[in-house]
């Protein structure tokens, strides 16, 4: 565990670097064995997106998120989504103050930096749309008037397989405002011995000390914007994304967004990787996490899941 002080100013690429080297391993000892995932969790977030942690009950999704809030030092706030969840409980809501004769706007659990939307898809669709305008514009309409979210906002959601009991599918548009959508998926052999037999004391998330700040996320960020993308791995992103949009694979392939969202994350993961510039493996590490819940297979395909689309189209187009 670090006893530094939270870094709040990015000074350079080394500082980055050992800044969010040191939170990986921090989340590392909180998550064994889910390394990837975790750098694709901060790689979502440096690039200005939100996140969808979709899996079966009980293997780390709210642990990571957690773990995530404290070890970025954010604010952060939870709501269950569940079916009698009104779109008020999230945003808030104007009540009426006797005294001064006016209306007064209570916030509600959105208006925090890091929101974590538990078990999202258990909400119906009426409340599951309270996060359309805050994830896209950072803002929250009540009554006509615009409330500002504060910077940075990260919303995570978790999500049942929708083969559960209770739970309602999440319509494109709401699908959409996430950059990523991960698994976490059963622990490996290896790192569920060491949670059996107590071999690797893991920190639980409450113990976790900030090795950043909002501060230093926002430097991050734009530090995340110099980072270099070189003509052959644009022409790399781009031949991937042209693939699901000719290939009888796909129904509806990757919009102008996901291009966007595939360059954004693909600098994000660079510097993870402590470099300034992206190379195609970048891309391919990215790719499954921003496509698969844009992907929808061609009428010969149904039944195909978004991961291996996304896998197919890794596998036809060619590295350059």
């Amino acid at each position: 565990m670090t006893t530094s002080a939270p870094i709040s100013r990015i000074g350079d690429s080394d500082q980055a670097r050992e800044a969010l080297s040191r939170a990986v391993q921090t989340l590392d000892n909180v998550i064994l064995g889910k390394r990837d995932e975790i750098k694709l969790a901060l790689t979502c977030l440096l690039a200005g997106g939100h996140l969808l942690i979709e899996d079966v009950p009980g293997v780390g999704k709210t642990t990571l998120a957690r773990a995530l809030a404290q070890v970025l030092g954010l604010q952060f706030a939870r709501v269950q989504f569940t079916s009698d969840l009104l779109p008020a409980d999230v945003t808030g809501i104007s009540v009426y103050d006797k005294p001064s004769g006016e209306f007064r706007f209570i916030r509600g659990p959105v208006f925090t930096e890091m929101l974590l939307a538990d078990e999202i898809n258990r909400a119906t669709p009426k409340a599951q749309s309270a996060l359309l305008e805050a994830m896209q514009e950072r803002q929250v309409t009540v009554e006509g008037e615009p409330h500002a979210l504060p910077e940075p906002f990260f919303v995570v959601a978790t999500q049942n397989p929708q083969d559960q009991i209770g739970t309602f599918a999440l319509p494109e548009s709401q699908l959409d405002r996430f950059l990523m959508r991960i698994r976490l998926g059963y622990p490996d052999a290896v790192s569920e011995r060491q949670l059996l037999t107590g071999a690797h004391q893991s920190q639980r998330p409450e113990d976790v000390e900030a090795e950043l700040s909002a501060s230093g996320i926002l430097a991050l960020r734009a530090l995340v914007a110099s980072v270099k993308m070189a003509d052959p791995v644009l022409n790399y992103l781009q031949a991937l994304v042209e693939f699901t949009r000719t290939s009888p694979l796909y129904a509806l392939g990757l919009s102008p967004r996901a291009s966007i969202a595939l360059a954004d994350a693909a600098r994000a993961y660079a510097l993870i990787e402590g470099r300034l510039a992206v190379y195609p493996e970048d891309l391919k590490n990215i790719f499954v996490a921003i496509a698969s819940h844009r992907l929808t297979p061609g009428d010969e395909h149904r039944g195909s899941n978004g991961e291996s689309l996304a896998e197919a189209a890794l596998n036809a187009v060619a590295i350059p």
